[in-house]
């Protein structure tokens, strides 16, 4: 028997694998409902983990699309680059979950949603077999069995936008575009991204602002009216005040958060009974934009190591090493002030390492 909190990307995704195994599967989520979010991109790693878990391959590619233009990178120091694309889909996020809810219902898995599982109903052992916390990054789970490991502010305040109508940009369509502003030391300070395709009913943009973390609770996060953050918008992106100014002027709302993390490195060991998978161990900066793909690799990992008689926990530990090797790599090709381009003439190399130190991505 195993025991899911939290129907989100991952959740969801295990559970409905595992009860088409015919695995006893309950899946707990406390929202009544799991489609809120904004948008996502998702690489071809983690089309495959979903695939992989059985999810049907002709309703992902219906849900979602490719992005044809793959990624354009560029500073305001004058650096820009561009790099295939390695498989990058775009979702909404809901229309990811109406996809994986469908997985789930069809599964056999059984389902509480509205339904929260507090720390005290852990403490009690009212779960038998295994307990499988995907309950994000204010995992529940997490705070039972560790917890010291707790959120960590990454110093950026997030703002996802979608345009309310169509609109025609100067940049190239089906192309996902990051433009980090520096200052004189090369130190980036924000990142705008957009996507947008001719036709489409929306564009959609971010903007990443190194700044104090947003109070957690009150009117300063959430959904928030754009008019409330068209001037720190304005003044974090000097140097595409057009492109901004259409952005805020098609856009009614924003959704506004701090972007945080969940330190790996120090924590406890992967056990038998009790696993962490996606956000509840791992949560990292949107900047990295793999967050979704990890949580769905995770659950393939696991998927597969219960279906086969191996062990879950080993699954996962190797897991957090793949990730923090993944995180290690990245890191390396992060380019210093002094070494970085100054042309179009960046190579694929270079477009990479530009890419790594300043795209942000929304989930």
């Amino acid at each position: 028997m195993a025991t899911v909190i939290g129907a989100g990307i991952a959740g969801s995704a295990l559970a409905g694998a595992l009860a088409r195994r015919g695995a006893e599967v309950t899946l707990y989520e406390r929202s009544a409902r799991t489609d809120a979010g904004a948008f996502l991109f998702i690489d071809g790693r983690g089309h495959d983990a979903l695939t992989g878990l059985g999810v049907n391959t002709d309703a992902l590619m219906a849900a979602s699309y490719p992005l044809t233009g793959g990624l354009s990178y560029a500073d305001s120091a004058g650096r820009h680059g561009t790099s295939p694309s390695r498989g990058h889909r775009f979702w909404l996020r809901h229309n990811l979950m109406r996809v994986l809810h469908g997985f789930v219902e069809s599964s056999g898995a059984r389902t509480h949603y509205g339904l929260a599982v507090t720390r005290s109903a852990l403490t009690d052992d009212v779960t038998d077999g295994l307990l499988i916390g995907a309950d994000g990054i204010d995992s529940v789970v997490r705070s039972h069995i560790e917890p010291t490991r707790v959120p960590v502010y990454t110093g950026d305040n997030v703002v996802y936008g979608m345009t309310t109508e169509p609109v025609e940009l100067p940049t190239s369509p089906a192309t996902l575009h990051f433009f980090a502003e520096t200052d004189s030391t090369g130190r980036v300070f924000s990142t705008l991204g957009h996507l947008w395709r001719p036709g489409d009913s929306a564009a959609l943009w971010f903007v990443r602002i190194v700044a104090p973390p947003l109070p957690d609770r009150g009117a300063a996060s959430g959904v928030r009216p754009v008019s409330e953050w068209a001037d720190r918008i304005r003044a974090a992106c000097p140097s595409n005040l057009a492109l901004v100014d259409t952005f805020l002027g098609a856009t009614a709302s924003v959704h506004v958060s701090n972007a945080r993390t969940i330190p790996l490195e120090d924590a406890a060991s992967p056990c038998e009974r009790i696993l962490l998978i996606g956000d509840a161990d791992h949560a990292i900066t949107p900047a990295a934009g793999v967050g979704a793909r990890d949580a769905l690799e995770d659950a393939y990992a696991v998927h597969r190591a219960l279906i086969s008689g191996a062990s879950p926990a080993d699954a996962m530990t190797a897991r957090r090493h793949r990730i923090l090797t993944d995180r290690a790599a990245a890191l390396r090709a992060r380019p210093s002030a002094s070494r970085a381009p100054a042309s179009s003439e960046a190579g694929p190399d270079r477009s990479t390492d530009l890419r790594r130190d300043a795209a942000p991505a929304p989930e």
